[in-house]
C-alpha cells in the first residue's frame, strides 16, 4: 500500500475533527459536573480515601453494570490483583490468560505468586477463544481431588481471566460451561468494557469477581482508578476490607487482622467519576457512531476493515480498531504515516509470551494471537469525534 493511500486515510480521519492539529488516540471529555463535584470535594476537605463521592461512585457503578456491589480502588491493576486473590488464586497456582492483553493482566497474576498460562484468542472477539481452550485442556489437564491440574507442571490451574479486548465481550457462555466442568474460577478483566453487554447482560456479571479500570484513557475516567465488581456480598465486603489495609473498623484504634493493601480510591477521584458516569450513555452512543464514520472512510480500500462487535454483543467501542488483512501491507509503515500526519495510532500490545518476564510461562498454541498482533491498529477514538456530521452515516 503506497504512502499516498495512507496519507489519504490520515487526511480523511483528521477531517472528522478539522480543528485538531493532532488527533490523540483517546482523551477524556469533561462537559458535565466534573468541576462542580471536584470543587465541592475540595471545599469540604474530604479529598483522600474517605468521603461521600466514593460511596456514591460505588453505588452508581453497581447500578449501571447491574452487579450487587462495586468496590472502588486506585487503579485497574489493583482491582485485578485483589479480584484474583479473593477468587482463591494462591502461590504456585496457574492462571489461564490470553497472551494478547495489556501487561497488567499478567502482572496481577504474578502479584499473587501464581504463574500466567497463556492461551489463544478468537478473531471474532479479539479475546480468549473458549473453543480452543477446551481442546487444549483436554490435552494437558485432568481433575484431581476436585482441582484442575496441569499434567506437565503438576500445578493447579485455579482461574481463567477473559479480557474484553477494546470493549468487545468475550464469548462467555461456552467459557462458563468449560470452567464449570474443569472447576476453574472465572475472573473477568473488564478493564476496557464499561458499557458493553453480552447477550443483554453487562460485562462483569459473569465471573465470580471482576475488575474495571478508569484510567485517563478509558471511556470514563477518575484520573487513575479502578473497581472490583461482584454479585457476592461477602466477597465485596472482603474486597473492601483488603483494599483498606485490612483495618478492623474502630473509632480510634489501629488494628489490622491480615496483610492488606492501601488500594483505596481517593474521594477527589471519585468525584470526577461521579460526574463522568452521568454522561456515560452519551459517550457510548457517540463511540458507537464513530465506528460507522470509520467504516465509511475505510470501505473502499482493499485489505482494510474496521472491527465490528460480534453478533452476541453490544460493545462500547472503547478503542476503534483497524484490521489490516493483506500481508502486502506493512503495519509499521501504516503507523509511521498515520502518526506523521497527526493521527495518533498504536499497534495492539506485544503478546505477553514474547516479553522477558513471561517468556518461560506455559502456553497453548498461539497462532491466532500472533496473526492478530500483526494486523491490528488502534486509531483515534475520543467520543467528541462523533460530533462531526458525515454524509450518509447513520447510528449503529
Amino acid at each position: 500500500m503506497s504512502n499516498n493511500i495512507w496519507a489519504e486515510i490520515a487526511e480523511k480521519i483528521k477531517g472528522l475533527v478539522p480543528e485538531k492539529e493532532m488527533l490523540p488516540l483517546h482523551e477524556p471529555t469533561f462537559t458535565g459536573n466534573e468541576i462542580n463535584y471536584v470543587t465541592d470535594c475540595i471545599k469540604t476537605g474530604w479529598v483522600s480515601s474517605v468521603g461521600k463521592y466514593v460511596d456514591e461512585f460505588e453505588k452508581k457503578l453497581a447500578e449501571f453494570t447491574g452487579v450487587k456491589r462495586a468496590v472502588a480502588v486506585v487503579n485497574g491493576t489493583a482491582a485485578l490483583h485483589i479480584a484474583l486473590k479473593i477468587a482463591g488464586v494462591q502461590e504456585n497456582d496457574e492462571v489461564l490468560i490470553p497472551s494478547l492483553t495489556f501487561v497488567a493482566t499478567g502482572n496481577a497474576v504474578t502479584y499473587c505468586g501464581a504463574t500466567p498460562h497463556f492461551v489463544d484468542v478468537s478473531r471474532t472477539t479479539l479475546g480468549l477463544d473458549p473453543f480452543k481452550l477446551e481442546e487444549y485442556l483436554k490435552d494437558i489437564a485432568e481433575i484431581k481431588n476436585n482441582e484442575c491440574v496441569n499434567n506437565a507442571t503438576g500445578r493447579t490451574i485455579r482461574a481463567v481471566v477473559p479480557m474484553h479486548t477494546f470493549g468487545h465481550p468475550v464469548d462467555i457462555d461456552p467459557l462458563l460451561d468449560i470452567c464449570d466442568r474443569y472447576n476453574i474460577v472465572v475472573v473477568e478483566d473488564a478493564a476496557e468494557s464499561l458499557g458493553s453487554y453480552y447477550k443483554g447482560i453487562h460485562t462483569g456479571n459473569f465471573g465470580k469477581i471482576s475488575a474495571m479500570s478508569f484510567n485517563g484513557n478509558k471511556i470514563i475516567t477518575t484520573g487513575g482508578g479502578g473497581a472490583i465488581l461482584t454479585n457476592d456480598e461477602k466477597l465485596a465486603d472482603y474486597a473492601k476490607h483488603l483494599t483498606t489495609t485490612a483495618k478492623i473498623p474502630h473509632r480510634w484504634k489501629y488494628e489490622h487482622d491480615e496483610i492488606g493493601y492501601n488500594y483505596r480510591m481517593p474521594n477527589l477521584n471519585a468525584a470526577l467519576g461521579c460526574a463522568q458516569l452521568e454522561n456515560l450513555n452519551d459517550f457510548i452512543e457517540k463511540k458507537r457512531n464513530i465506528v460507522l464514520k470509520y467504516d465509511e472512510i475505510i470501505k473502499d480500500y482493499k485489505g482494510l476493515e474496521i472491527f465490528y462487535e460480534p453478533e452476541f454483543a453490544k460493545s462500547n467501542y472503547w478503542l476503534q480498531t483497524l484490521i489490516i488483512n493483506n500481508d502486502e501491507h506493512n503495519i509499521d509503515h501504516a503507523l509511521q504515516i498515520l502518526n506523521d500526519y497527526g493521527v495518533m495510532s498504536r499497534p495492539i500490545w506485544n503478546p505477553l509470551h514474547q516479553l522477558p518476564p513471561f517468556s518461560n510461562c506455559p502456553r497453548a498454541d498461539l497462532t491466532e494471537t500472533c496473526k492478530v498482533q500483526q494486523q491490528v491498529v488502534n486509531i483515534p477514538s475520543s467520543s467528541y469525534m462523533s460530533s462531526y456530521k458525515q454524509k450518509g452515516v447513520q447510528s449503529l
